[in-house]
């Protein structure tokens, strides 16, 4: 894999830049895999990705039915941040935004981390108090967040209308160290790290059926041909129920669109990620200008990956009165994603009632911020076969056991 730098960028340029190779080598299918990955997103070649580094095992498959990074990777916000109230939860995002920190000099490979910053608006006194619980729980867990007054956030923020006539802002919850990256490039930068090491990663490969043998899968039927493998673990989100049923049981997540939309490029008037979570909407600027905005998910279950007009209207409309400059922008483009939703708004990182199968789901409107700490989890939990400190709080067993890790009441939204 040839090195990124200001060296070879200069080289190049002098080449007119013919030399590059392609970031990752397409594959084929070989018959027999130590183990298969299906799902090419963020959370998938990233699970590749710690099962090479750290365990060492390199003799892996990851399947996508689409394109590299087309689903949920390509189609969010890009928020990274951990400022979550329940235990577990902070941990694996908090692993996940300190991976984050160092990734692009990591995969050499630049997912341009921005640590804006984000700030989360109380604009009920029950939110207030409830972000003042979250602040003095991540104090515990060792998560940096603090409270400010709308004055400062005034300061920090001078578009914002801190004495809106509904929703007057109380208060924030600030994490200077969460914000943005590319997420494009994140898939791009796990895929070429992998690829390097001999990881095939096989695009237009979906998955159809598997074969078992007793309680564990022997083969993967794929549009590609059958492919024999030791574990399989699959990491697909919002289709994550279609494969447990070829698998044989069931999950208990279901599956809606959550939308974004984006503006025309303005000049910088927002150095931060503003949530307000009381009418649910969220908003922050891209290095091009454009306003990036979204709402809550969906109301209904569906696997839309498209936009909707009341979509728009719902998530502008509650966000005007506390940005009211964004009245007068024009929509860009908008998007969807499918989500795969558990009732405690929490991910499933877990063995399955097949011995030798493993899951990565449920992560909601969350899974982007966790894409470094779900892979490193995951890794840890198919090559082990059991959980590590990370992923054993999030097993299937918990919804039997009534053990629920409960972020949809304390965080008011999944994002």
């Amino acid at each position: 894999m040839k090195k990124y730098s200001a060296f070879s960028l200069v080289k190049e340029s002098f080449n007119n830049h013919l030399g590059w190779e392609k970031a990752w080598k397409k594959s084929n299918p070989k018959k027999n895999y130590k183990i298969i990955i299906v799902g090419a997103g963020g959370h998938g070649l990233a699970t590749a990705y710690y099962l090479g580094k750290n365990f060492g095992i390199k003799d892996v498959a990851v399947l996508e039915k689409g394109w590299l990074g087309g689903g949920n990777t390509g189609r969010n916000t890009t928020i990274i941040r951990s400022n979550y109230l329940q235990e577990e939860s902070a941990a694996i995002y908090e692993k996940s935004r300190l991976l984050y920190e160092t990734l692009s000099q990591e995969l050499n490979y630049n997912v341009m981390f921005s640590p804006r910053g984000v700030m989360m608006l109380c604009q009920t006194e029950h939110e207030l108090r409830a972000m003042k619980r979250t602040c003095h729980a991540n104090r515990i867990y060792g998560v940096d967040t603090i409270m400010i007054s709308p004055a400062r956030m005034k300061e920090m923020i001078p578009i914002i209308n801190i004495k809106g006539p509904r929703y007057p802002i109380l208060g924030g919850l600030w994490q200077p160290r969460g914000g943005t990256a590319r997420h494009d490039a994140v898939a791009w930068g796990y895929a070429r790290a992998i690829s390097s090491w001999g990881v095939d990663i096989i695009e237009n490969c979906e998955v159809i059926g598997i074969k078992k043998n007793k309680n564990k899968i022997s083969s993967v039927q794929t549009t590609k041909g059958d492919i024999s493998c030791e574990k399989m673990c699959f990491v697909v989100a919002g289709n994550s129920s279609v494969m447990a049923e070829l698998c044989g049981f069931r999950l208990p997540v279901e599956s809606v669109a959550l939308q974004a939309l984006v503006s025309e490029p303005i000049k910088p008037v927002m150095n931060c990620v503003v949530m307000a979570n009381t009418v649910h909407g969220y908003m922050s600027q891209s290095d091009k200008g454009e306003m990036v905005i979204g709402g809550g998910a969906d109301g209904y279950n569906n696997y839309s990956q498209r936009g909707s007009f009341q979509h728009i209207e719902e998530t502008v409309r509650a966000l005007i009165e506390t940005f009211p400059f964004i009245s007068r922008l024009r929509q860009l483009r908008q998007w969807g994603g499918i989500v795969d939703m558990t009732g405690d708004r929490s991910p499933i990182i877990s063995k399955t009632p097949v011995d030798n199968i493993y899951l990565n789901c449920g992560w909601g409107t969350g899974g982007f911020k966790a894409i470094p700490g779900s892979g490193w989890a995951t890794a840890e939990l198919v090559a082990k076969g059991e959980p590590g400190e990370l992923a054993a709080p999030f097993s299937l067993e918990r919804f039997k056991e009534g053990r629920m890790i409960d972020e949809s009441v304390a965080a008011a939204v999944a994002h």
